[in-house]
């Protein structure tokens, strides 16, 4: 979804957002039309992957595709936290290749996620027709605003906030996802993005400290955490190994994103290479 070879300036209070993207839209692609206005329930239509143009080595970093038969456009998300000139053509570029080569019928959408807006290119005249919307949906974190708000939306909101407030946040959104998600394996998983989003703003704190900090020990000894991870937690996580080394992320970089032990990220990167 989001391009690893990416030169990120990190400030003090930046999260290393690719990783994080990747996990929340693979994890709950349904956050992903919440983000546009859209009914989360639509994400059972689509299939999410990241896509290789075989041309000048281009990279679609995300691309929702509706399932066989499905009429719905196809989205072409990008999330974009450093100023870049050069980025819109790029973008266009990427995704006119792309529907060149796939020959797909279906109508197209680009979602383009800023920090803010200061981080995005002023140079737009060339392609003002295409960013009309709804063609392409430009969306800025800080100022986002939704009618109902949701577990999902406040997580994504979380990345963009300030260390002195991202805490307090944190551990409201945890407990909301305890109130509101009945499933076990969904409940771990999308506190591990929350807990994920904290450790990235606090790169001096090792994982113990974050955890005391969010308060996740006394969650972690309950029964229905510990049965989420008996049900395949490792296997699930491994899964999504390919994807991301066909992304262009390094071992050491899916260990830390998805917290797995580095040993069983090579091995899982093994077995992909000789298949």
């Amino acid at each position: 979804m989001v391009k690893y070879s990416k030169n990120y300036h990190h400030s003090r209070n930046c999260v290393k957002t690719d990783p994080i993207f990747y996990r929340i839209f693979l994890l709950f692609p349904g956050i992903f039309f919440e983000l546009i206005n859209q009914s989360p329930e639509l994400a059972n239509v689509y299939q999410f992957s990241a896509v290789e143009v075989k041309q000048l080595s281009f990279r679609l970093d995300g691309v929702f595709l509706p399932k066989p038969k499905v009429k719905e456009p196809i989205y072409f998300v990008e999330v974009q936290f450093q100023v870049d000139t050069t980025f819109y053509s790029r973008f266009f570029s990427e995704i006119f290749l792309y529907l060149d080569q796939t020959k797909l019928q279906n109508d197209w959408r680009g979602v383009v996620i800023y920090p803010t807006r200061s981080v995005e290119s002023k140079d737009t005249f060339r392609y003002q027709e295409l960013l009309q919307f709804p063609r392409v949906q430009r969306i800025y974190l800080d100022e986002l605003s939704v009618t109902v708000s949701s577990v999902g939306i406040e997580t994504i909101k979380l990345v963009v906030e300030s260390e002195e407030t991202a805490v307090t946040k944190a551990k409201v959104l945890i407990e909301q996802v305890k109130e509101e998600m009945r499933d076990g394996i969904e409940q771990r998983d999308m506190i591990q993005l929350i807990e994920t989003i904290i450790v990235y703003k606090f790169t001096k704190k090792s994982r113990k400290e974050i955890e005391a900090m969010l308060g996740l020990g006394d969650l972690r000894q309950t029964r229905v955490y510990q049965e989420a991870l008996e049900e395949g937690e490792l296997q699930g996580m491994l899964k999504t190994v390919p994807l991301m080394l066909k992304l262009g992320a390094t071992v050491e970089q899916i260990a830390e994103a998805l917290s797995l032990n580095i040993d069983d990220v090579r091995k899982a990167a093994q077995e992909n290479s000789t298949n």
